[in-house]
């Protein structure tokens, strides 16, 4: 990845701390950017004993023909109950060279395949959503994973800005909005976060260190 560099971020959005029915909770995290990447958000959760939650979104800058990277992956003492990795598209449809390189990918039979959420239509057809039956399940998934990032860095290198004018510029925006808007749907994510840490809160969490609306100018 081409100039990856940190981005500043409130120390109290950085490492969070709460409780929940007397279990501590702890959020960290990390914001970087690069080039063709407006944001890169890593958080990792340990809530209570029991859940312990990985959420990374790679969100593209509008000016670059370059998908949402996206990955989440819910763990608890009975395993990986959960476990998501897209390259969701900000155009009509993905990038010839991503979408080719996808389609190449050695395919897995997962045993568990879960429902996409009715807000799901942002997901591309090459979308993983488990719940792993085993180790090799498990292995396999992060192989999948590993094979996306590598496949959108690969893709990232070789192309070059729109300018903020270009009609496909304002479609990645537009996409990339709506992207937001329908993360911010997930009503599991909203729930969870009200009820430790309240409402007013949440909303903040979920508006400035989630899904963040993206700007066409990134200089």
């Amino acid at each position: 990845m081409s100039g990856l560099i940190a981005l500043e971020l409130d120390p109290t959005l950085q490492n969070i701390y709460g409780d929940l029915g007397g279990d501590k909770v702890f959020i960290v995290n990390q914001f970087h950017k690069a080039r063709g990447f407006r944001k890169i958000h890593l958080e990792m959760a340990q809530l209570g004993s029991s859940l312990e939650i990985l959420h990374c979104v790679f969100f593209p800058d509008p000016l670059y023909e370059l998908p949402i990277f996206g990955v989440d992956i819910v763990g608890s003492f009975d395993g990986i109950s959960a476990a998501i990795v897209d390259l969701s598209p900000v155009e009509e449809k993905l990038p010839y060279f991503i979408d080719k390189n996808l389609s190449n990918l050695l395919k897995y039979d997962f045993k568990n395949i879960r429902q996409l959420p009715e807000w799901g239509d942002i997901f591309s057809p090459y979308v993983q959503f488990i719940r792993p039956d085993n180790l090799e399940e498990s292995n396999q998934f992060l192989l999948i994973v590993e094979n996306f990032i590598d496949i959108l860095i690969s893709h990232s290198l070789t192309i070059q800005p729109n300018s903020s004018q270009s009609p496909t510029t304002i479609e990645r925006y537009k996409r990339q909005l709506y992207y937001c808007k329908q993360q911010k749907c997930n009503e599991k994510t909203r729930q969870v976060l009200t009820k430790i840490f309240g409402a007013t809160w949440a909303e903040q969490y979920i508006e400035l260190v989630l899904f963040d609306c993206p700007k066409i100018f990134q200089n």
